[in-house]
């Protein structure tokens, strides 16, 4: 592995609460070693989740065969089918069985880009900038619940490549019914 890209570890979850790692998401790499080929995007969106709050799908501790992973440690992949059609992908952040995760909305490709066209059934206007497209364009699905990022030769993981946020906004979250006015959406538009 280059010198300059380092695998992100335990050490990066630990002990940090959901909207902090929600935003030092941002500028982090998911990279995903696919049947396909390699697939690499940077997060430029994120959403946070936590069980104290009632969007959460483990609100209250809530717990069910759809959302186990997410009282699994920090590290593993929760993916989620919602609507009857689209997988979701989120990042167990949280202790173990404490209940928290961030939804990635968005990415800008990097690397794969033509293997991300193909899994979108060649549809290149907006091909991640959506929880649904980036979950179609990486070809993740109900398969990929409970990876562990964090295994030694796990194919999905997080890379820091030292990107920076020029600037952060924070906002409301979206495509929610309940408590979408609290300002855990992260969105940042351009890196440095």
């Amino acid at each position: 592995m280059n010198a300059a890209l380092k695998k992100l570890d335990e050490s990066f979850f630990s002990q940090k609460p959901v909207l902090e790692l929600a935003r030092s998401l941002l500028g982090k790499v998911l990279v995903y070693h696919s049947p396909s080929g390699l697939i690499k995007g940077i997060i430029n969106e994120t959403e946070a989740y936590s069980q104290n709050e009632e969007s959460c799908h483990a609100f209250g501790g809530r717990r069910g065969k759809r959302n186990e992973v997410m009282f699994w440690r920090a590290g593993h992949l929760y993916v989620y089918f919602t609507y009857g059609m689209h997988y979701c992908i989120n990042i167990v952040t949280g202790a173990e069985n404490q209940a928290e995760a961030v939804l990635i909305r968005s990415v800008i490709p990097l690397e794969g880009r033509d293997i991300m066209l193909l899994n979108r059934k060649g549809r290149a206007k907006n091909l991640s900038d959506g929880p649904a497209k980036l979950a179609m364009a990486y070809g993740f699905d109900k398969t990929h619940n409970g990876v562990d990022m964090l295994a030694q030769n796990a194919a999905v993981y997080l890379e820091d490549q030292g990107l920076q946020a020029k600037k952060i906004d924070q906002t409301e979250r979206i495509g929610i019914s309940r408590a979408k006015n609290l300002p855990w959406r992260f969105v940042v538009k351009d890196f440095f």
